[in-house]
């Protein structure tokens, strides 16, 4: 029987502007969090922080830190449901 992979995705907003800024982000997220992969869209209004990890679990509190650290913000962006 296979292993089962349980993955955890976590989307944030940032105050994050330049691709330079986000690189060096992305090098300290996937430092403190080696299992996981992480991308910013700095073309969304949002400037997302998408994070994906597999049998990790992050808590947001802790990603948001490493990013006020860094000298920028983030917030967790709730899940909103698709209205048709």
């Amino acid at each position: 029987m296979p292993k089962q992979v349980r993955v955890m995705v976590e989307v944030f907003k940032t105050n994050v502007r330049s691709r330079r800024h986000a690189k060096a982000l992305l090098t300290r997220i996937h430092a403190a969090y080696q299992e996981c992969r992480a991308n910013f869209d700095l073309e969304d209004r949002d400037r997302i922080l998408r994070i994906e990890c597999a049998n990790e679990f992050i808590h947001p509190a802790s990603l948001i830190q490493l990013v006020r650290d860094a000298g920028f913000e983030a917030e967790v962006l709730p899940d909103e449901p698709v209205v048709r």
